[in-house]
Parts: C-alpha cells; sequence; structure tokens
C-alpha cells in the first residue's frame, strides 16, 4: 500500500489543495522515477463529487508537458474532467533520443506500462474514472497516441491524433510501420473488436506540409507508402482506421500549418462530444 496522500485525506482549508487543485506539479512515477507527470484538477473538484473523467495529453518532440497540459485547462473547468500529462524525457536509453516514447517500446522500456502507471498512481490519489480514458497528442505525441490506442483499445474512450509524422498503419508491415509483428513484439494481438469502439479523431492543418523534414523517412519504402506530407499521412492513417472498422473523423484545419494551438478547438470539441 503506497503512502501517497489522497485529495480525499486533507480537511477543508489545508494548505495542501493548493497543490492538488489546478495546475499539480510534476510528480515521480513510483515505478520508474525516471518519469513523471502532472494534472490540471478544476478547481471545483470538491464541489463534482464524482469521479473525473480523464484526458490523458501528451506532449511532442519538444517536450512542453506544462503547456500541453495548460492548453486543456479551460475545458477541464467547463467540463469537469482532469487532464494528465505524462513527460518523457529525452535521452532515456540513449543520451541522444528524442523519439523512442513515440514506438511504445525500447530497449525493453515499455512507455504504455509507464503511461498507465501514471494513471494509476494519479487515480489513488484524486477520484478519476479511468477504466476508458480521452487521450490527445500533436505530432509526436499524436504517434504515441495512436500507438498507445491499437495496444490498449479497451482503455480508451477516443483519442485525437494530431498531424503525426509517422504513423502506424493496420496492416502486416513490421512494427512501427504496420502491426504484423505485434504479437512478437508486445506479447499479445491486437484487440481488434475493442478498437472499433474508439472514437478517432485524425486532425491536421490544411497547410501542414513537412514534406522536407519528412524525405528522409520517406526514403523507406513502408513510410513512403503513407504519404509525403503529414496531411497525406493523417489521410492515409484515417483510412486504415476505417478499414479496420475504427470510427473516424476526419478534421482539415483550414488556414493552419503545423500547430498544435491552431488546431486546438477542433481537438477540444471533437472530445466534448464523447463525454
Amino acid at each position: 500500500m503506497s503512502g501517497r496522500l489522497s485529495a480525499e485525506d486533507l480537511p477543508t482549508g489545508h494548505p495542501g489543495w493548493d497543490f492538488l487543485l489546478g495546475a499539480t506539479p510534476f510528480f515521480a512515477v513510483e515505478a520508474d522515477p525516471r518519469f513523471s507527470y502532472s494534472l490540471y484538477v478544476p478547481r471545483r473538484y470538491r464541489a463534482l463529487d464524482r469521479p473525473l473523467p480523464l484526458l490523458v495529453a501528451v506532449h511532442g518532440t519538444g517536450r512542453s508537458a506544462e503547456r500541453t497540459r495548460d492548453s486543456f485547462r479551460d475545458f477541464a473547468e467547463s467540463a469537469g474532467i482532469a487532464v494528465l500529462a505524462p513527460l518523457f524525457p529525452g535521452g532515456i536509453g540513449d543520451p541522444n533520443d528524442l523519439h523512442n516514447y513515440k514506438l511504445i517500446e525500447y530497449q525493453g522500456i515499455r512507455f504504455d506500462e509507464v503511461l498507465l502507471a501514471m494513471v494509476d498512481e494519479a487515480a489513488e490519489r484524486w477520484q478519476l474514472d479511468t477504466s476508458r480514458m480521452l487521450l490527445a497528442g500533436f505530432s509526436g505525441g499524436g504517434q504515441f497516441v495512436h500507438r498507445f490506442t491499437y495496444l490498449h483499445p479497451s482503455r480508451v474512450r477516443a483519442a485525437s491524433v494530431g498531424a503525426p509524422g509517422r504513423v502506424t498503419l493496420l496492416d502486416d508491415e513490421s512494427w512501427p510501420h504496420g502491426v504484423g509483428d505485434v504479437a512478437s513484439v508486445f506479447g499479445s494481438e491486437l484487440d481488434f473488436d475493442a478498437l472499433g469502439h474508439v472514437a478517432a479523431q485524425i486532425v491536421v492543418g490544411a497547410d501542414d506540409d513537412g514534406s522536407a523534414l519528412l524525405a528522409a523517412a520517406a526514403a523507406d519504402p513502408r513510410e513512403a507508402r503513407a504519404g509525403a506530407s503529414r496531411v497525406e499521412r493523417a489521410g492515409a492513417l484515417a483510412a486504415s482506421l476505417e478499414a479496420a472498422g475504427v470510427p473516424v473523423t476526419v478534421t482539415v484545419v483550414p488556414g493552419v500549418a503545423h500547430s498544435s494551438e491552431g488546431v486546438r478547438d477542433a481537438v477540444v470539441e471533437f472530445l466534448a462530444a464523447q463525454l
């Protein structure tokens, strides 16, 4: 049994509430302190008096976890939900790495299981409904979100996948290009029935080209088949999900390039409709 202090342990007026409502500090994950997480908890948490739905908002390559968390604070307050923002530091297992968390597994590190440990710990501190979560991620975060959803569809109510540069299609190619060897990589087959009950959004700016940035990856034919730009890759991912029976909302935002802020309203509108 953890010695973790729960919000329910604090009397009204206790100064500890200042750290448990609104934007919280980052907490190290007990199972692996190399990783940490923060939440945004509505200020009216105690008045709601119910388990809060949970949105997991995943940072991109730049690791701006606080900004990712705070971009959903108005949504958290208005909808009465909690937002959990994980921090997957760069350089884990490789001092020069910035990308491995997006692929879920690296040298025995299971970033999906790290996230689930964060969720479990948070649920011991606050009243949260973590049975089926909302997920959102943009760019590198979008990569993580769709791959996590493949592996844990029963834990996901809805997933907003924003402008991923690299995508995993639901075909027989090897991971992370496809899912043909998922059983050998992760120890279990994909649950397509459960995946069909996840509401998915693929969202991208209409001007989000990114072809120059993606050119090196696209030299690999397994990458090139998904398209040369983020818009094309978003379309390929959406088509792959639809073919697998996953309900998909495709949102292409006019006049927006590679900007999480530019697509934020569309993401919030989608997520709010799933509550």
